[in-house]
């Protein structure tokens, strides 16, 4: 069996950048409807609680991170190049750990003062607050996300999992490499049609039998062992398919037949849940899962699909959103809490405050990314390389960015 074709694509790749890009605008979109959709937990809750926002929420969490995960191991594929196993370690563990340290002293302890206030479990003063959240202290249960471990990193969790998938994947490199590693990763790049579709589905319908009813969703890093499993194995699907020609060239070949079926499958998983949440059938929740594992992975290829086919192209915007991710996914989630502080005592009503809390985002994200930007020493700490340095990769390899942090909650 031949080995996998790593060669660089002869036309430089924009479809991954506009892909993240678009996916990080979505993910703005998610998160303000977060505080919107009922019956959802979510750090504050808006009065104008609606539960239509259910079922497109829902279509889009069943596949939503797997992709920024997706992509993310694509993206260590391409940074794998020209790097040795601990150069690529320290690499990654200096554009993902310091984001997240200062990320969680800085960007995030907003979110759980305002979180326990308005639970009525912590007293206002976010000086006050502050004061005891470096201390370490204690808090009241339930107080806010994280409470037990006293800080919280809340929808920072992603650079800590991508952190621990990028180290354990460089340590694993050496038989990723070898003669069997590399007969494997031909078999994959070689499924065509609805083996495809099919075959890399069978681990994930796996997962959720042996460990989805026993790990719930934490994301506390250490009791995930159901996502982990999945994100890890969609992770290491993007580092296969890296840039092989001939797969990309079925992924949009396929674009119909995919868009199809992931459809389709989704209008058959949300009538069979609707029907087993109006009966109370519980041993439908097994089937329904892993129905949701196949409609994830055809959501999954549809999308890389189509994005070939339709985003491959120099986009004016690309250079700056490219640029623009690492912080505005820093910075998004405490922007709509500040935002959802100050907006709801101005009851503004179900239409109109939706609207600003969505276009104040985008401002405060814009314009405190703007001076992130161009201040040397903020740079780092929201995983920029240095001002005059281009990101490895860029343009050495089919003009895709290295830089493997797609937006995320």
């Amino acid at each position: 069996m031949s080995t996998p074709s790593c060669a660089p694509a002869p036309v430089r790749r924009h479809d991954i950048d506009t892909l993240r890009a678009l996916a990080f605008g979505l993910v703005i979109l998610y998160h303000v409807a977060m505080y919107y959709v009922a019956d959802w937990h979510w750090h504050l809750k808006s009065p104008h609680a609606a539960e239509w926002l259910q079922t497109p929420m829902r279509a889009l969490n069943l596949w939503r991170m797997d992709l920024v995960f997706l992509v993310s191991g694509l993206a260590f594929g391409l940074v794998r190049r020209g790097q040795t196993v601990p150069g690529l370690a320290r690499l990654r563990s200096l554009r993902l750990l310091i984001p997240l340290a200062f990320g969680m002293a800085v960007v995030v302890p907003y979110q759980p003062y305002a979180q326990g206030v308005a639970n009525g479990l912590i007293a206002p003063g976010f000086g006050a607050f502050l004061l005891r959240y470096y201390a370490g202290s204690t808090w009241p249960a339930g107080a806010f996300d994280g409470w037990e471990a006293g800080v919280t990193w809340n929808h920072l969790w992603y650079l800590a999992y991508l952190w621990v998938y990028t180290v354990v994947l460089a340590a694993l490199l050496p038989l990723a490499e070898s003669a069997v590693g590399l007969r494997v990763r031909s078999a994959f790049l070689h499924l065509r049609g609805w083996a495809l579709v099919l075959m890399p589905v069978l681990p994930l319908a796996l997962y959720s039998v042996l460990l989805w009813q026993h790990f719930p969703p934490t994301h506390d890093l250490i009791h995930d062992g159901w996502l982990h499993a999945v994100y890890f194995t969609v992770f290491v699907y993007g580092y296969w398919i890296g840039l092989d020609t001939g797969l990309w060239t079925e992924l949009v070949r396929l674009r119909w037949r995919t868009l199809a079926l992931a459809l389709g499958v989704l209008a058959l998983y949300l009538g069979l849940l609707g029907l087993a949440q109006q009966h109370g059938v519980r041993a439908a929740r097994l089937p329904l899962r892993m129905l949701a594992d196949v409609y994830l992975w055809a959501a999954l290829i549809a999308i890389l699909g189509w994005a070939h086919h339709r985003l491959n192209r120099p986009w004016p915007w690309l250079r700056w959103a490219s640029e623009s991710v690492y912080p505005w996914y820093m910075l998004h989630q405490t922007a709509i809490i500040v935002l959802v502080v100050w907006l709801a005592p101005l009851q503004l009503g179900p239409v109109v405050e939706p609207l600003a809390l969505a276009a104040g985002t985008v401002v405060l994200c814009w314009g405190l990314t703007a001076v992130v930007r161009r201040v040397g020493w903020l740079r780092p700490l929201f995983g920029l390389p240095g001002r005059g340095r281009v990101p490895m990769a860029q343009g050495a390899v089919a003009g895709l960015r290295a830089d493997p942090l797609p937006p995320v909650r």
